[in-house]
């Protein structure tokens, strides 16, 4: 890779270099000997990990799943791949960090852009999009190109790449956008000029079902049989639990025979078996229950389940339980919310369906083979097949894998009106991206395993390892990459007597777990309890029992003390001391004697409802109480400026002002002018106060929140257009209380321009039906004669185009209003959103896409 001697080019750089399938024992070796030749210094990789990981500046890997990944984001320790090391050296200096990152989350992090004929904001979006998910962007066509964004082969930059046969993808806009708004990368393929598949063929047209490798070993929580890896040679030695002990759970329900069978391999890979979990270095469970599973997750305990001890022993390398979904141990009761859910799939096949199929059992849901009306979801890899069709007939929820995954990652619902869940890109199966989201350390840790609340003072053994928390990974990535990750290190392990103990139950792979009717309930001595060591602490004597006294007088002396040390431990950075020190305790011992606790304000940022107790006083310290929750729409000061945008917002929520995305919460609405969108609608249905964008560049500029009165928004050309007054909608929207449209039903063809979704949006947040007519089955409205009602009929609306596939719906929907005893008016999208915007439910014939 490099001469011998080379220039210095990693100068005052320690290496580590993690192997891994992909980087094998001779690769190490050539790696560390060409950063030597560039004056680097590398350090050896023992089966303890690092001797001395504070003096290293880098990791080599291919991946983020290694041991010490959590502690190098803890110290700002750089992760990047071998291609840094090339880079490097071709630019005789250390290249960004950035693009080589291994870090999932940074999925264009391979990508070398080129745009050729793409329009100016296009372009700026596009390649700040790339730069904020780890790409890079050149504006000339170089070797190291992957990616030349355009649409058509015309440019001179695509002729030049086929010209020279360069290894770089011709594709189009659209590639870029589909990934963005899923959150992973998906295949080229479909999206490559000179003839992209998606302009080609139909959505409806077959896709295969693509093969993945990240649910590999990861299908099921609890296999029955030994998986056998085929890419490594038997028999082999198996070194991954060397000079570690392992800790079987007695939940696992597995026969003795298997035990044993687990066991032998164990020993004869140089580990051990122990039956105390305060000995083990790793933990097997089924269930996020017990003192066992309390005791090893907050010491920093490898805790995993059956599938990943099985992992572990198929590929003989070490992988973290966190990193696949059904690898850690499963909620005992399931996840809240997914008890009455009836779930089914679509055009998922193979392992990614046996996949799907147990982790909606893991979170508690129901699976069901085929789909009837009483299904509530419908979890499809594309928007084509029978099952789909039926969903959108029968008003069944339908969604991607995405919103599984992560609902179970962070154990939480999530919101069903996620975009990322609604995606279906037109020529991509989205099983190729399945099995890639990872579980939350931090929520986990939150739900399961919080800290001890009353930790003991007399038990002072020390624990094996931190607990490192992650940050939230719904967080801006720009974020991600500056910020450290917090360590909380758990000194006291004791947990009460009196504390409850769930009753251990044994897996059963076909059925949910069912709570049990005993429970084993410790009799509570006062002022007693059991250590991380003992079981029992009985007092011997009257004189020991004084010794304890008067060292437990001592300790409470020296809290403060204590409390202080321990703040500054976890400090970030150096060390810090002397006259600051001296400073702060000063100031805080004034701020004692000057205030009660009375004094203090109970209120807490409404924003940080979500997050963890444990965390709150964290995240939220030094922000104000949220006083205007903001929805922007249409403002031009963030375009293509991601950065700006993330600094603007923290500046705004250090004046009170949150930015949210969900038009249904915002108390405000920012917008340059009156505009018919999605979002502005919607919000409106509220009735926000609506200020002008000016409000948001003033917050900024000067730093302080201003009077929304002076930052009405005032648009007389639209008023006049839209023949209303916006103060009076507004009036009109809170009386309404997001009921304009109750009881109203609202159906839409699935070819109307702009898509369905952009009017279900509005109907729903007006308190309306909706609903996608196709003319299949038999009616949605009930039939009932004229003299049944007490009241006239009433009217039913369908939203429509004027294409000839649209047009063939009218007249059988015509026929099924009439047989409900309703009157069908068949309209344009102008009729709801003139309805929207005044917040009237009013009628005129000009609506009307056809006479009656």
């Amino acid at each position: 890779m490099a001469d011998d001697h080379g220039s210095p080019c990693f100068e005052h750089c320690v290496f580590a270099i993690i192997p891994s399938r992909d980087i094998p024992p001779y690769r190490i070796t050539e790696l560390a000997q060409t950063l030597e030749d560039h004056a680097g210094e590398v350090q050896e990789m023992g089966r303890k990990g690092i001797a001395d990981i504070n003096r290293l500046t880098h990791f080599i890997s291919t991946t983020s799943d290694f041991r010490e990944y959590s502690a190098s984001r803890e110290l700002m320790i750089a992760v990047v791949t071998p291609s840094w090391i090339t880079a490097s050296l071709l630019k005789n200096k250390q290249a960004s960090i950035r693009p080589y990152s291994p870090d999932p989350m940074l999925f264009f992090s391979q990508v070398n852009l080129s745009c050729a004929d793409i329009p100016t904001g296009d372009k700026d979006a596009i390649v700040g999009a790339v730069l904020a998910m780890g790409g890079m962007e050149s504006s000339s066509l170089t070797k190291i190109t992957t990616h030349i964004c355009a649409l058509t082969m015309d440019n001179p930059k695509c002729q030049q790449a086929k010209e020279k046969n360069l290894k770089c993808k011709i594709v189009l806009p659209h590639w870029f956008d589909d990934c963005l708004r899923l959150g992973k990368r998906i295949d080229e393929g479909p999206y490559e000029l000179p003839n992209p598949e998606i302009f080609r063929l139909n959505p409806e047209d077959a896709v295969p079902i693509p093969t993945t490798a990240h649910m590999q070993g990861a299908t099921t929580p609890h296999p029955e049989t030994f998986p056998i890896s085929t890419d490594l040679p038997a028999p082999r030695h198996l070194d991954v639990f060397k000079d570690k002990s392992i800790m079987l759970s007695d939940d696992l329900g597995i026969s003795s025979r298997l035990r044993k069978i687990i066991e032998d391999l164990v020993r004869d890979g140089g580990g051990l078996i122990t039956n105390s979990v305060h000995n083990a270095d790793m933990y097997i469970c089924h269930w996020r229950a017990g003192r066992d599973y309390v005791f090893a997750s907050r010491a920093g305990i490898d805790v995993g389940n059956l599938s990943w001890l099985y992992h572990l022993i198929a590929h003989n390398e070490w992988t973290s339980p966190l990193r696949r979904l059904l690898h850690y141990p499963l909620p005992e009761n399931g996840l809240p919310g997914f008890k009455d859910f009836r779930i089914t799939l679509s055009n998922y096949g193979g392992e990614a369906r046996i996949y799907l199929e147990n982790l909606v059992v893991a979170a508690g849901g129901e699976f069901t083979k085929s789909m009837k009306q009483d299904n509530t979801h419908l979890i499809t890899a594309r928007q084509t097949s029978e099952k789909c069709a039926a969903a959108l007939e029968w008003n069944i929820e339908m969604v991607n894998h995405l919103w599984l995954e992560e609902s179970y990652a962070k154990c939480k619902l999530q919101k069903l009106t996620d975009p990322r869940y609604l995606h279906f890109p037109p020529r991509t199966n989205l099983g190729e991206i399945i099995g890639q989201t990872q579980l939350d350390p931090a929520i986990i840790e939150s739900l399961y395993f919080p800290e001890d609340p009353t930790p003991s003072p007399s038990d002072t053994k020390p624990l094996r390892r931190p607990i490192m928390r992650e940050k939230d990974r719904n967080m801006p990535i720009q974020q991600q990459s500056g910020e450290s990750v917090e360590m909380c290190d758990q000194e006291d392990m004791d947990m009460r007597d009196t504390e409850e103990q769930r009753l251990t139950v044994r897996p059963n792979s076909a059925s949910r777990p069912r709570s049990s009717s005993k429970t084993t309930v410790a009799t509570p001595l006062p002022n007693r309890r059991i250590s991380a060591g003992k079981e029992n602490n009985t007092p011997s004597s009257t004189g020991s029992r004084s010794a304890k006294d008067r060292a437990l007088s001592k300790l409470h002396n020296l809290a403060p003390d204590i409390a202080l040390y321990e703040k500054e431990r976890k400090r970030k950075g150096h060390v810090w001391g002397g006259e600051r020190a001296a400073n702060k305790m000063e100031k805080d011992k004034s701020l004692e004697r000057s205030s009660s606790p009375e004094d203090s304000n109970g209120q807490r940022d409404s924003s940080d409802e979500d997050v963890p107790k444990s965390k709150r006083t964290k995240i939220g310290a030094g922000l104000p109480p949220v006083e205007i929750r903001l929805l922007i729409t249409g403002y031009k000061g963030w375009l293509s400026n991601p950065a700006k945008e993330d600094v603007d917002k923290k500046k705004l929520r250090k004046l009170g002002i949150l930015v949210v995305q969900d038009p249904t919460t915002c108390t405000h609405l920012a917008a340059p002018k009156m505009v018919r969108t999605q979002k502005f609608l919607c919000a409106l249905a509220t009735g926000p106060v609506i200020v002008s964008s000016e409000f948001i560049d003033t917050c900024i500029r000067d730093g302080e929140l201003p009077d929304t009165d002076d930052f009405l928004l005032h648009d007389e050309d639209s008023e006049k257009k839209f023949k209303l007054k916006l103060p009076d909608a507004i009036s009109r929207a809170k009386a309404n209380k997001r009921s304009l449209l109750r009881c109203v039903p609202v159906y839409c063809t699935a070819e109307i321009p702009n898509g369905p979704e952009t009017y279900k949006a509005i109907v729903e947040s007006n308190g309306g039906i909706f609903s996608v007519y196709r003319a299949r089955g038999g009616s949605t409205i009930r039939p009932t004669k004229p003299d049944e009602d007490d009241g006239p009929p009433e009217p039913v609306y369908l939203l429509t185009g004027t294409r000839p596939e649209e047009r063939k719906l009218w007249d059988k929907f015509t026929e099924m209003a009439k047989a409900g005893n309703m009157i069908p008016r068949i309209v344009t999208h102008e009729w709801l959103l003139d309805v929207a915007m005044s917040q009237q439910l009013k009628w005129n014939d000009r609506y009307l896409a056809r006479a009656e």
